[in-house]
């Protein structure tokens, strides 16, 4: 079967699915999936590099934010 985000498990009731992965230099980007929906990615073209951050809702799983934080150029 499949599982949200691509999880190797199902999460349980009242949880919410997510997998996050880190990039490879800038080879291959970063995403974050969060209840089976991609919130970064480089498809998505919302990524950057350092800290790439979404913040969502604990409640209702709404995504609020989601932005890239260059932590080179300072």
């Amino acid at each position: 079967p499949q599982h949200k985000c691509g999880n190797k498990k199902s999460c349980p009731n009242y949880h919410f699915a997510f997998k996050i992965i880190s990039g490879a230099a800038n080879v291959v980007g970063p995403s974050i999936c969060f209840n089976n929906e991609v919130l970064m990615s480089s498809v998505k073209n919302n990524i950057g590099r350092g800290l790439n951050i979404a913040v969502v809702n604990g409640t209702s799983g709404q995504l609020l934010r989601a932005e890239a934080f260059d932590m080179y150029s300072g």
